[in-house]
């Protein structure tokens, strides 16, 4: 096959419509564009929420909410999947986690949390735990460490 023999899929390329040319294309007189007003004009612009000057229904409806741009997003983890996902005595950390599935980025830290129960004995690195997690680790034997 040469480039000269390509030929696009049949019926992918359609022919231009040709607006405004004779009746023949049953696009002419008016070109689809009715009888007169503001939609018939050429360079006539109205945005997609104008609505004839009534109050646009994105003005009408109240602002809920805040969203904070400085906040920082934690992905959490809890020590009952850690107890489910590691081996006894292995060294966790924000690699292992995402390499087990616990968590799917890092994002600005990772938080262990204490929801379950935890009976092997781990050494898990994160940026923060909340103190009964930190705990439960430190009751089965293993280490807790803070990161930066």
């Amino acid at each position: 096959m040469k480039i000269h023999e390509l030929s696009p899929a049949p019926g992918s390329n359609r022919p231009v419509k040709r607006i405004g040319r004779g009746p023949a294309s049953g696009q002419g007189k008016t070109a689809g564009k009715g009888h007169k007003g503001q939609k018939a004009r050429a360079g006539r612009g109205m945005n997609p929420g104008f609505e004839g000057g009534q109050m646009p229904l994105q003005r009408r409806l109240p602002k809920r909410g805040f969203n904070n741009i400085f906040a920082k997003e934690i992905a959490i983890v809890n020590v009952a999947a850690l107890d489910a996902a590691f081996e006894d005595g292995a060294v966790i950390d924000s690699a292992a986690l995402i390499e087990k599935g616990l968590v799917k980025k890092e994002l600005d830290g990772i938080k262990v949390l204490a929801h379950g129960e935890l009976t092997k004995k781990f050494t898990v690195k994160a940026h923060a735990f909340s103190a009964e997690a930190k705990a439960k680790i430190e009751a089965a034997g293993g280490t807790a460490e803070v990161i930066e």
